[in-house]
């Protein structure tokens, strides 16, 4: 479902061309044209499989001018959304793009009918737009929280035959292990990448051509490894520490992190901004890699099971730490919800039967699993909690409660607040859209045409 909604983020961009270019309403200095709206119509109609509501523009329209008021307000608060951001989510959704198109330039191509620098060109303006608004709505809704006699006084609001029944869901826990690169593999890969800079340094061969030839990075290879223009703290710091010492033009050593070596050349500095690429050698792990850190684990587990060592402080002694469960004593974070709580059919398969027949407290047996580059890791899980299939109650499911109450209260609070600004705002809706019933409140502002 990721990889979808990133192929539809630049769908709206080309969809509806044949649209003629009309402005339809104003917010301020912000514009709502015709296309805006038939775009994200003809989107809509396609995930919807053509079967929506009569009145989708009317809603359509009413999100659009939002998020306009938002942009417009804030570009009156001086709210600033910098160039490096808007370059590296375009970055991120068009390499996410390839990704589920196999790294299939032509494909991406044929798609969109455009290069991906002009695609990426397409949507600047429409991302820019978004990550303004978003960072508006934040701001404008940082402040909201509620107490407890808040979310009890939600709770007690809904219908005694209308509370929502739960079904079962489990706390899990986890211990990534991430193999080991044994020493033969790992003197080959530096040789390989003391061979590429030779070749560059004294051959004079391009780095952005053997970039594009041997890097293990794909998503910069196809660019001769350019990694853009980036502030510190992107990178980890092995390859960061190199980098900021490098001067313009000169090429790094090899350089070792997590994700394997590195040589780095360093194309420009913007004071403490700087541009770099990079060819990425990943060690190749063997079987008997991958043998010796099941094993490795499989004691770890027997470890927590005799009680020689408990589940959090075994993943703080042997867990791979860039995963986000490390931060949290292993507990897993549900993508969909933000809190520790997981229906069972919303678990990955592996994770699902190694649950299936365990106790609370159990542990499993070390199983692999490959993260989304590629790269295969071991799991032990432990499964932490359980509930019955219940109807809502406080007592069980106040997390739940207080988080449907803070999004009531949030969504009450920006309605306040567009009303508000409303009022303040000059505002114009094409009268083509006043029969919507929701669109009265941008029109009936006494002060608005």
């Amino acid at each position: 479902m990721l990889a979808l909604s990133v192929v539809c983020f630049a769908s709206g961009v080309f969809a509806q061309r044949e649209v003629i270019e009309k402005v339809i309403a104003n917010v301020g200095s912000e514009y709502v044209l015709l296309s805006e709206l038939e775009e994200q119509y003809a989107l809509l109609k396609e995930r919807q499989g053509g079967k929506i509501p009569k009145d989708a523009r009317c809603f359509i329209l009413d999100n659009i001018l939002t998020q306009k008021l938002l942009v417009n307000q804030a570009k009156l608060d001086s709210v600033e959304v910098t160039d490096d951001e808007v370059e590296a989510q375009l970055n991120a959704r068009i390499d996410q793009i390839l990704e589920y198109m196999g790294g299939d330039i032509t494909q991406f191509e044929d798609y969109y009918g455009q290069t991906v620098s002009e695609v990426k060109e397409a949507f600047r303006d429409d991302l820019r737009s978004q990550l303004l608004s978003d960072r508006m709505r934040s701001e404008v809704m940082q402040n909201i929280k509620v107490t407890p006699s808040e979310v009890k006084a939600f709770f007690k609001r809904i219908p005694r035959d209308s509370l929502p029944y739960f079904n079962s869901e489990v706390e899990v826990g986890e211990i990534v292990y991430k193999p080991k690169v044994n020493e033969e593999e790992r003197q080959k890969a530096i040789n390989k990448l003391e061979s590429l800079r030779k070749r560059i340094v004294e051959g004079g061969e391009k780095f952005e051509e053997i970039a594009r030839t041997y890097s293990d990075d794909f998503a910069s290879a196809r660019i001769g490894g350019d990694l853009g223009w980036t502030k510190r703290g992107k990178f980890v710091p092995a390859f960061e520490a190199a980098a900021y010492k490098l001067n313009e033009g000169e090429i790094s050593e090899v350089v070792e992190s997590e994700f394997g070596f590195h040589l780095i050349q360093l194309i420009g500095r913007r004071g403490n901004t700087i541009n770099t690429r990079h060819i990425l050698v990943k060690p190749e792990i063997t079987n008997a890699d991958l043998d010796l850190a099941k094993a490795k684990l499989d004691t770890v587990r027997m470890l927590i099971l005799n009680d020689s060592i408990s589940f959090s402080a075994a993943v703080k002694r042997y867990g791979y730490d860039q995963v986000q469960s490390y931060n949290n004593d292993g507990k897993m974070i549900n993508p969909a919800t933000g809190n520790t709580f997981f229906e069972i059919g919303d678990l990955e398969p592996d994770i699902y039967f190694a649950l299936d027949t365990m106790k609370v407290g159990g542990v499993s047996k070390p199983f692999s699993f490959t993260d989304p580059r590629g790269e295969t890791y071991f799991r032990v899980i432990q499964l932490q909690s359980r509930t019955e299939p219940h109807v809502a109650s406080l007592q069980k499911d106040y997390s739940k409660i207080q988080t449907a109450t803070i999004e009531e209260k949030r969504s009450t609070f920006l309605s306040e607040w567009i009303e508000q600004k409303v009022h303040s705002t000059y505002i114009r809706v094409s009268e083509a859209y006043h029969g919507c019933p929701n669109i009265d409140k941008w029109i009936d502002d006494a002060g608005n045409p």
